[in-house]
């Protein structure tokens, strides 16, 4: 299993506008063949970040959507971003 996560930083006033640009893409990945969840939010605390999470099957379906092509979005600029890929070897319940 993979899991992409971390934090988007932009402008205060780009955030809501950047969410709007990629509510699509959310939807689209959780209809992607491996897609266990995707979101991207606002953060609740910071009014300048957005936290990123997708948990996938594998590298190759995380790979297929993200190839996939579609249009370029017109996004914000970012100040700066934080996402990392990990790999989990095992689940267990909380």
């Amino acid at each position: 299993m993979i899991i992409v996560a971390g934090q988007l930083h932009l402008d205060v006033a780009d955030r809501d506008r950047y969410l709007s640009a990629v509510a699509d893409v959310a939807r689209q990945a959780r209809q992607a063949p491996g897609c266990y969840d995707f979101v991207q939010a606002a953060d609740p605390i910071d009014a300048a970040r957005i936290n990123v999470f997708e948990r996938w099957e594998s590298d190759e379906d995380l790979h297929r959507f993200r190839t996939s092509g579609g249009p370029p979005l017109e996004l914000p600029a970012l100040r700066s971003a934080e996402v990392h890929k990990y790999r989990i070897s095992g689940v267990e319940a909380p």
